[in-house]
């Protein structure tokens, strides 16, 4: 069904998160450079101030907290000033540490990070050794059953820390049925939590390649490759959603018997990736809690963690910041600023792509089929059949959702660059207007059946037919709306979105 991201964020606040995993200490010394030293040819750094965040599992709550959830966390630290400053922390950030263990004689891992104006010089981790409170499963049992009973999501987060040994994933997996259905593996080594069913992995590029046999270059010259190894985490982990983070290129999730999706990340400017997984993390458990599917829940995920990444130093991503980058995407363009929109992203040697439909109520074919047509070349525009152009084309009580809100729906798609309406039955003026290199449209069509065919030839760009996701059309969608609510909304084929 048609998602507006502004409304599921919107349904974030009160949902029961229950995060297990390795908590952090992530302190910043901001630093002034004050020459070299004489002794060795190394920057001397005055320290100003020391700043301390949530992290590991500890920012992942925080986040989940900032984002309007009811968050307690699992957790162990040392019975140090570090983790009571960990502690101190999270409770201010609104987080239940009913669950926090103090291990006597453990150390709490400390990520201290040296800055100056912002740059990042140095990083040096203290802490002797993993925290690992001396539970066997019966007693990790006992303290997780009430907890996962009344949370509406688990996210495990897994550091390398040590607290998720064995008898803790033998817990986790025997409560698994009597937990929510939601429960997403941030993990090192998704492979260890198998038993453990997780709802969706979330491991980044570069931990999935350690994970498997032919490891991923990493380069991105196939745009296919990350989909193919996102694959092979959905087979290694046994979850039933696979997401691939991939830095500032966005995310890819796969799911088994559903197309892929993919993100992509928006033009910005990255000032500190620490932290962003906990961020994406947390924000696709809880909209994955509730109820929304994975690519709404994948591009609500990735606005999330693009929010913190624009922020120097561990940051959260609050429910106002989330709303804000939702709504200020500035992507749908009037016909007449169309003109303005190619002067300002035209670029030497930069694919241009377009694809058009009606977009009615936007399902996972859609999506899907947005995702590959980005694939095909570096900036992807929509066009939007106006509302007089669907009823002509569709019949009467059509379009179901209005054209702005379609417009906007599309928009808040990481893969869509532009977004501009048309009112004939054919967009024939938008695509001598920009000259795509690549027109995109489903596998249903033929030279002879689409008009637009030679018009895209003769100003010299080529016509690219995507296989259609069987099973998902907006009719198909109409169809099952009138089964359940009775006659009277009328429908009628469709051959295009």
């Amino acid at each position: 069904m048609t998602v507006d991201l502004s409304e599921l964020a919107g349904t974030l606040a009160g949902r029961r998160l229950l995060v297990i995993g390795d908590a952090v200490l992530d302190t910043y010394v901001r630093c002034a450079a004050d020459g070299l030293a004489r002794e060795a040819p190394v920057p001397v750094l005055r320290a100003e101030r020391t700043v301390h965040h949530c992290g590991g599992a500890a920012n992942l709550a925080a986040n989940a907290a900032a984002l309007g959830a009811e968050v307690e966390i699992v957790t162990a630290c040392g019975a140090d000033e570090a983790g009571d400053r960990l502690v101190e922390l999270l409770r201010e950030a609104g987080v239940g540490t009913e669950g926090v263990l103090r291990v006597p004689g453990g150390t709490t891992p400390v990520k201290r990070r040296h800055t100056v104006r912002g740059q990042l010089l140095m990083r040096v981790d203290t802490g002797d050794g993993p925290v690992a409170p001396p539970l066997d499963q019966d007693r990790w049992t006992a303290l997780l059953a009430g907890r996962m009973a009344s949370a509406d999501a688990v996210v495990i987060s897994e550091y390398g820390g040590g607290l998720l040994s064995g008898p803790l994933v033998a817990a986790l997996a025997a409560l698994r049925p009597v937990g929510p259905e939601t429960l997403v593996a941030d993990a090192r080594d998704i492979a260890a939590l198998g038993t453990v069913r997780p709802t969706a992995v979330t491991p980044s590029r570069e931990e999935a390649a350690r994970l498997l046999p032919v490891p991923d270059d990493g380069k991105g010259g196939d745009p296919q490759e990350p989909r193919r190894l996102a694959e092979r985490v959905l087979h290694l982990s046994g979850a039933r959603i696979a997401v691939l983070t991939l830095g500032a290129e966005g995310a890819v999730a796969v799911e088994r018997d559903r197309p892929a999706v993919r993100t992509y990340s928006r033009r910005l400017q990255i000032r500190s990736t620490v932290g962003a997984g906990d961020t994406f993390a947390a924000a696709l458990a809880l909209a994955l809690a509730c109820g929304a599917d994975t690519a709404p829940a994948l591009e609500l995920a990735s606005a999330a963690a693009e929010a913190v990444v624009a922020r120097p130093e561990t940051a959260v991503c609050t429910a106002d910041d989330l709303a804000a980058r939702l709504g200020a995407t500035g992507k749908v363009i009037a016909s007449g600023g169309l003109a303005a929109w190619q002067r300002a992203h035209d670029r030497p040697y930069r694919r241009l792509v377009f694809t058009n439909g009606c977009y009615d109520i936007l399902h996972a074919g859609h999506v899907s089929n947005l995702s590959r047509a980005k694939e095909l070349g570096d900036l992807l525009v929509v066009g939007v059949n106006s509302d007089d152009s669907v009823r002509r084309l569709k019949g009467p009580g059509r379009p179901l959702t209005p054209l702005d809100e379609r417009m906007r729906i599309l928009a808040a798609l990481s893969c869509v660059d532009a977004v501009v309406p048309f009112r004939g039955d054919s967009p024939v003026d938008l695509l001598e207007a920009l000259r795509p290199d690549v027109y995109v449209k489903g596998s249903d069509y033929t030279p002879e059946t689409l008009p637009e065919w030679s018009l895209v030839t003769r100003l010299g760009g080529r016509v690219h037919l995507l296989d259609n996701v069987e099973d998902r059309s907006t009719t198909r969608l109409i169809h099952r709306i009138r089964a359940l609510s009775g006659p009277g909304v009328p429908t009628s084929d469709e051959g295009s979105p």
